[in-house]
C-alpha cells in the first residue's frame, strides 16, 4: 500500500494535467516543481542545505518554463530530496512518517511523463483511435520530445531499420537484428 497510493497519486496528477492545454500546461508544471522545492522549507530537517536546494529548483523551474525536460529532472532531484529526507530529516507531511517515501515514489512517475513531453490524454487516445483506423492524427507532432530517442518518430524509424536488417536490405544499429 505505501507504493500503490504513491503510484496512483502520480498518475492521478498526470491525468489531471493532461487536460489543460499547450503551453499553459507546461507553465503550471514548471511552477508546481518550482512549488516542490519549497516544500521542505518549514521544516524539512536538513537546516540550512534547504536554501540552495530551492534555489537549484527555482532555476529549473524557469527553464522549465520553456522546456518539458527541465521540468522532468526538476522531478527527478526532487525524488533524490525526497530520498535524502526520508533517510536523514523530517517527512514532507510532520504527521505521516513515511510521506517522504510517498513522495519519491510519486515524483519519478511525474518526472517520466514530463520527459516524455507532458502530453495529454486526448491526444493520446486520438493517436490510438487513428492507428486503429489506419489514418495519420493532425496532432501526432504535439506527442513528440524534444528527446529524440524518447520520440515515436524515432521509435518507429528503429522499427522500420530493424524489420529491414531481419529481411537483408540493410544493418539494424540497434542490436534487434
Amino acid at each position: 500500500m505505501n507504493i500503490v497510493v504513491p503510484l496512483l497519486i502520480g498518475v492521478l496528477y498526470v491525468c489531471l494535467n493532461s487536460l489543460i492545454r499547450e503551453p499553459h500546461r507546461r507553465r503550471l508544471n514548471a511552477i508546481m516543481i518550482a512549488g516542490a522545492g519549497a516544500a521542505y522549507l518549514s521544516g524539512g530537517g536538513l537546516g540550512a542545505w534547504e536554501f540552495p536546494f530551492v534555489a537549484v529548483l527555482v532555476y529549473v523551474a524557469f527553464r522549465g518554463l520553456e522546456s518539458w525536460r527541465w521540468i522532468g529532472v526538476g522531478w527527478l532531484l526532487h525524488t533524490g530530496w525526497d530520498i535524502v529526507h526520508h533517510l536523514k530529516g523530517n517527512p514532507i507531511i510532520p504527521f505521516a512518517h513515511d510521506s517522504s517515501f510517498g513522495c519519491a515514489i510519486c515524483d519519478p512517475v511525474i518526472a517520466l511523463w514530463c520527459l516524455t513531453g507532458g502530453w495529454s490524454l486526448r491526444d493520446l487516445l486520438h493517436l490510438r483511435s487513428s492507428r486503429n483506423l489506419g489514418a495519420k492524427p493532425p496532432s501526432e507532432g504535439r506527442l513528440r520530445t524534444k528527446i529524440p530517442w524518447l520520440s515515436l518518430g524515432t521509435v518507429r524509424g528503429w522499427t522500420a531499420m530493424c524489420a529491414a536488417a531481419r529481411s537483408g536490405s540493410t544493418r539494424c544499429r540497434h542490436g534487434n537484428a
